[in-house]
């Protein structure tokens, strides 16, 4: 296996237009389980984390932009956790301190998976993702880059830049259900966000993260819609009955909390 380590994102991206192929990697927390348990072997690597244009975070024009590299354990610390906090809350649950020191939202991003923890808070951020290629730049809002389970519009030429989400000053909160509280695949997640408006996102209720809107004043029953916006399936982990179940008290629960 080879493996290639950019220093710049212009090298980076210029390699990644040479070998298309090559799996992009930094924190590794979702690559190397792949490679661990033989479910994919890629010939080549793209090693990330000497590539300082990916990392950290600003705040400009009250969106706040946060690079690709920025790992869980960073979002979790003031002052980037009193401004997203649903962000903060999801990157405590995921995995244990190893995990939350390497992971990234980069690598969230680009795994797709349907439990994706930073993804629910993304969406309620309204959060577009930032692609870069040796073409050129775009901007793709996260709901229209995530297509499918471990499916995104990624092209072989790009990489994942960062994302710009709202800054806005909101009430916002996250929730998952498991077995336990963290080292645990989400059996269901809700992200809610309270502004000018009610908005809701779930993760492992449907085949991607899915962000349910209304006006303040359905508050009532906004649990009803995000339940019945849900499409889940049965599986080792839960029953789509209970997930629908899980996802009304958890709306229930994270209404309560945002308006109190």
């Amino acid at each position: 296996m080879e493996v290639l380590s950019p220093s710049s994102l212009g090298e980076a991206l210029r390699l990644k237009a040479e070998r298309p192929e090559a799996v992009p990697i930094q924190g590794g927390t979702d690559v190397m389980v792949e490679l661990n348990f033989d479910r994919g072997r890629p010939s080549v690597l793209l090693n990330l984390n000497e590539v300082a244009e990916l990392r950290g975070w600003s705040r400009q024009n009250g969106t706040l932009w946060l690079g690709s590299g920025l790992t869980y354990a960073e979002a979790m610390e003031a002052p980037l956790a009193d401004l997203l906090p649903a962000l903060a809350e999801a990157s405590r649950t995921v995995g244990g301190p190893q995990i939350r020191n390497r992971g990234t939202i980069g690598g969230n991003l680009g795994t797709a998976s349907p439990a994706g923890d930073a993804l629910p808070p993304l969406l309620v951020s309204e959060a577009r993702v930032k692609l870069a290629s040796l073409r050129g730049e775009r901007w793709v809002p996260l709901g229209e880059f995530l297509v499918g389970p471990k499916r995104n519009v990624l092209a072989d030429d790009e990489l994942i830049v960062g994302v710009e989400a709202d800054a806005a000053e909101s009430r916002e909160t996250f929730m998952k259900v498991g077995p336990r509280n963290a080292m645990v695949i989400a059996v269901v997640s809700l992200a809610l966000r309270v502004d000018g408006e009610l908005r809701a996102a779930f993760g492992s209720a449907g085949p991607v993260p899915k962000l349910v809107r209304a006006p303040l004043d359905e508050a009532d029953s906004f649990a009803e819609q995000v339940a019945a916006s849900a499409s889940p399936i049965d599986d080792v982990r839960g029953t789509a009955e209970y997930r629908r179940h899980a996802l009304r008290v958890l709306t229930t629960r994270a209404l309560e909390r945002c308006l109190a």
